[in-house]
């Protein structure tokens, strides 16, 4: 067992939160964490045996992309999105997920699915086609959408893959832990707990892409010609990397978008959290407005010219998330119930992995979401959060880098990396015998003593391994080699949880539910717009 106090003797610092009494009330109320909700979403790109992007459409056979319960599209034609049920257990999540890989590789025929965050050789930008949705009002302006974000931040960034991952604490954790009566009575107190939780994770989140990140280098295609700033180190097979860099996914190059970091948002309070969000898609941007909603031609270029279209343009490592009915706005459905679970999004592509994630990851979420909950998080002004990406910026960097130090606030403090690490996995493992205990079992403890050693050998971080093999072999060439692995395991493998009359009975229904949708739209689109608008 981790010794604490060895591992971290200056606690006076207060770098990492004292949740030593939250912690031995854990271990006083074990049963208040049975029955945490996880849902997981992973999205790949469907390329050619040679690692293009695939230039097909979507395949018909995987049926509707609008209307499909588990498999649709992203950004992209060519980018897939898989989606999993909430479920209450981790092996049977990444099963279900398994078996939509094992479906698909075999519907794809000789396309694969890409192992990486980062693209391999794109060769015109503008041969990316938008995903599209249908001729109903509602899927047309879900490509409009993507129109505007290719307009705005360039289709790049958008193909640009990740994970993530849905989480949700029980009923039963809040009744203990904040004497909660039922959720719609206590949504204000939920909702409190999860922004909390939220706080911690700017303050301490970057903790993921120093172990999991995997995106420590990318294709020179990738930079279309521009120049970057980075000290980038090259070969001769066309690759790119940062030597000691975790995650260019999470980078300036990337899935974070610098624009949108005066909008002042932030995670004190849900109506506070929701006021922002609800200004920044009503205030009309100087640059989206020069660029104008239409072309010279009359072809849509945005939805509109606002600072966001809408509310999911908001690019966060973490969100907070209610399901919404037909017709709602996130934000809406927030104010109508309250925080239902939160969406981390901050994990790169699990390239060792054939579905782009494993059971040490989830687990290990779990263990760092229940601590950034039980942690005190005082108030974050929007300067902190600005001040907190700082950190977010050195680890996905550099992160890896001998020495490497970590900020407290917006101060000048800074401490070892592998201290803060250390003392924050001190409290994991508190946390893992709780959830153990649950099942008799080892496996979050087990997590905890192989995740930490990271901290004291760099060389055991998923970017430091797979930057040995994509030096080597160069990104494309990297690539290549897992995906095709990939596919021939997963076609190999026979269906677990689902079957292959559960993929022909979904599909099928996606696709009458598009038809029936098509039918039933009354409205020319500008009119469904401006409606929306409205």
């Amino acid at each position: 067992m981790l010794n604490k106090n060895k591992l971290f003797s200056q606690r006076e610092v207060n770098v990492i939160p004292d949740v030593s009494k939250a912690l031995s009330w854990l271990e006083a109320h074990p049963d208040a964490l049975k029955g945490i909700g996880r849902g997981i979403e992973r999205e790949t790109l469907r390329v050619q045996p040679n690692g293009h992007l695939a230039t097909t459409g979507h395949p018909e056979s995987l049926g509707s992309a609008l209307k499909h319960d588990w498999i649709t599209t992203d950004f992209a034609e060519t980018l897939l999105e898989f989606i999993t049920p909430v479920d209450q257990n981790i092996d049977r999540s990444l099963a279900f997920l398994r078996d939509i890989h094992r479906h698909v590789a075999r519907e794809l025929g000789q396309e694969r699915m890409w192992p990486f965050s980062m693209p391999g050789y794109v060769d015109d930008v503008e041969n990316i086609e938008l995903a599209q949705y249908g001729t109903s009002n509602i899927g047309k302006m879900k490509t409009l959408y993507r129109q505007g974000l290719k307009n705005r931040y360039s289709a790049l960034m958008q193909i640009i893959s990740g994970v993530h991952y849905n989480f949700s604490l029980p009923l039963s954790f809040w009744q203990e832990w904040a004497d909660v009566k039922d959720a719609e009575s206590g949504k204000e107190t939920i909702s409190a707990g999860y922004l909390r939780l939220i706080r911690n994770y700017y303050r301490f989140g970057w903790v993921i892409p120093y172990l999991f990140g995997a995106s420590p280098a990318i294709c020179s295609s990738f930079l279309q010609g521009r120049e970057s700033k980075l000290p980038f180190e090259s070969n001769d097979k066309g690759t790119l990397w940062l030597p000691y860099a975790t995650s260019l996914r999470l980078s300036d190059l990337g899935y974070t978008n610098k624009s949108q970091s005066s909008l002042g948002i932030t995670f004190n309070s849900l109506e506070g959290y929701v006021n922002a969000l609800k200004a920044a898609i009503k205030t009309p941007s100087e640059e989206y407005a020069a660029m104008g909603t239409k072309d010279a031609d009359g072809n849509w270029l945005q939805l509109n010219t606002n600072v966001l279209q809408i509310e999911n343009e908001l690019y966060a490592p973490i969100r907070p998330k209610r399901v919404t009915r037909s017709g709602e706005a996130p934000s809406d459905a927030l104010l109508r119930g309250g925080i239902e679970y939160i969406e981390v999004r901050s994990l790169d592509i699990n390239p060792f992995s054939a579905i782009g994630v494993d059971a040490d990851q989830a687990r290990f979420l779990d263990l760092f979401l229940i601590w950034c909950t039980l942690a005190d998080a005082p108030e974050m002004s929007a300067d902190e959060l600005l001040c907190s990406r700082k950190n977010w910026n050195r680890v996905v960097l550099e992160g890896r880098k001998p020495g490497q130090v970590i900020g407290v606030g917006c101060s000048d403090t800074e401490h070892p990396l592998v201290d803060v690490g250390k003392a924050l996995f001190a409290d994991l493992r508190r946390v893992a015998e709780v959830l153990d205990s649950h099942d008799s079992s080892t496996q979050y403890q087990q997590v905890c003593d192989q995740l930490v050693a990271s901290f004291d050998d760099p060389e055991l971080t998923y970017s430091a391994r797979i930057l040995h093999a994509i030096k080597e072999n160069g990104l494309a060439g990297a690539g290549i080699a897992l995906a095709e692995q990939y596919r021939h395991l997963l076609c190999e493998e026979p269906l677990e949880i689902l079957s292959e009359e559960d993929f022909s009975r979904q599909a099928q229904a996606s696709v009458v539910a598009q038809q029936k949708l098509e039918e039933s739209d009354t409205l020319d689109f500008e009119s469904y717009l401006a409606g929306r608008e409205g």
